[in-house]
């Protein structure tokens, strides 16, 4: 039985952060995830910046080297680490649409907080690029939904102006008004998301915010329910009787 030696290069270019070249290589000497195993195993610095200031992890997350990325995270890879554009691969997966590697950096630790070089949040391209699942993701994570980036956007903003317009930008438009995002809110511009989207010429939206705007202002218009009216207080175990509310 031959005994395999991983070729030093492998190891270096991993540890540099040089994926792209490294999976190449790896690639004739049996893959790259066992290489990541010897890396790790051999000490390798995780956090050791290549000339783009990519760790491994941003380095294997811009490549979307799962099994890579993966392994890094396991072995203690630092997801909110940003390179020298500001993308950690909490934040650059989130942007692409890179499911897998976005939930495991939630799994160790990824800041649904952090920003980008646009000062937004990773929800916000998500929605622009109407990734569907993974707006779901960043939603169930908590990220902010009514974030403004230096351009004066939310994700409810860019998903309309940067968006398509089409089935996938509905969904996304949806979503986030359900899960509260504002739909007054206006941009930096001073326009209305219903606006935008009637600027853009995106009717299929504006009947989406129309549905959801009447819904928002007939129970905005609706009788508080008795518990809010007497001040009940609800906990998972149960109400508990406090002062009563102002009228």
């Amino acid at each position: 039985m031959t005994t395999r030696h991983w070729h030093p290069r492998l190891t270096r270019a991993l540890a540099v952060g040089s994926l792209v070249a490294f999976a190449v290589s790896a690639c004739a000497t049996g893959g790259p995830a066992p290489a990541a195993d010897a890396a790790v195993a051999a000490g390798a610095d995780l956090e050791i910046r290549n000339e783009l200031g990519q760790t491994p992890l941003v380095a294997a997350t811009k490549a979307n080297s799962i099994e890579i990325a993966l392994r890094l995270l396991d072995a203690g890879a630092d997801p909110n680490a940003k390179d020298s554009i500001e993308d950690s691969a909490f934040l650059y997966a989130g942007a692409e649409g890179f499911n897998e590697i976005l939930l495991a950096t939630l799994t160790h630790g990824a800041d649904v907080t952090s920003l980008n070089r646009f000062a937004g949040t990773a929800l916000i391209p998500a929605s622009e690029h109407a990734h569907v699942e993974t707006v779901r993701i960043l939603i169930d994570a908590g990220v902010p939904l009514d974030h403004m980036n230096n351009f004066g956007w939310t994700a409810l903003h860019e998903a309309i102006v940067l968006g398509d317009g089409g089935e996938g930008a509905a969904q996304v438009v949806r979503m986030l008004l359900e899960a509260g995002a504002d739909p007054r809110l206006p941009s930096g511009g001073g326009d209305s998301p219903r606006n935008l989207a009637a600027g853009e010429g995106y009717w299929n939206l504006v009947a989406v915010m129309d549905q959801f705007l009447a819904g928002w202002a007939r129970r905005r218009a609706e009788p508080r329910p008795e518990y809010l009216r007497v001040g009940v207080r609800w906990h998972h175990y149960g109400p508990t009787i406090v002062p009563p509310l102002p009228a």
